[in-house]
């Protein structure tokens, strides 16, 4: 939460987001949308960092996806030591997205930058009911302009050495 810092395991592998890009990453979420009682999914989630962050600001629930059953049990003691009501689910992120019957407010997605699919995501995602009407997707990845031929892509930011690209789920 706020103010207090998440401790890394020594075990964990992967590429948390800095405190640079995330910080600026909450700066404009908060300026395209509130926070206050959302639900949210954080797919990829790594360290969790992301929902908790969510948390610190006003979120209701936040479900986080990790294939990994160590980062799965760590995210899980975070939510639970900081007395957060998230739920730390182990499986393939891919899998709960195609399986899911819940839809939320704010989709976050950090998956791996060399994974072949990444390409696939927004779309896999903006194609089901998983994100709600009005609701928001973001994406971090790694190389410029991957998903500026999606027309529900809002915005496209660089932090460091990622890039954040928002998508609106806007009602036909």
């Amino acid at each position: 939460m706020r103010g207090r810092q998440i401790e890394v395991p020594k075990n964990f592998r992967g590429r948390p987001t800095t405190d640079f890009a995330r910080e600026g990453l909450f700066n404009l979420i908060l300026h395209k949308t509130t926070l206050e009682d959302a639900s949210v999914l954080d797919l990829f989630s790594g360290t969790g960092a992301f929902s908790i962050e969510c948390f610190s600001r006003g979120a209701a629930s936040a479900h986080a996806i990790e294939i990994s059953p160590v980062h799965t049990k760590y995210i899980q003691q975070n939510f639970d030591h900081f007395n957060l009501p998230g739920m730390a689910f182990r499986k393939d992120a891919f899998l709960f997205i195609s399986q899911t019957q819940q839809s939320y407010d704010i989709i976050f997605v950090d998956p791996p930058h060399d994974l072949k699919k990444v390409k696939d995501l927004a779309t896999m995602i903006l194609s089901k009911p998983i994100l709600k009407p009005h609701g928001m997707l973001i994406i971090e990845h790694g190389e410029a302009g991957l998903y500026s031929h999606i027309p529900e892509l809002e915005e496209e930011r660089k932090f460091g050495n990622v890039f954040f690209s928002f998508f609106r789920n806007l009602p036909q």
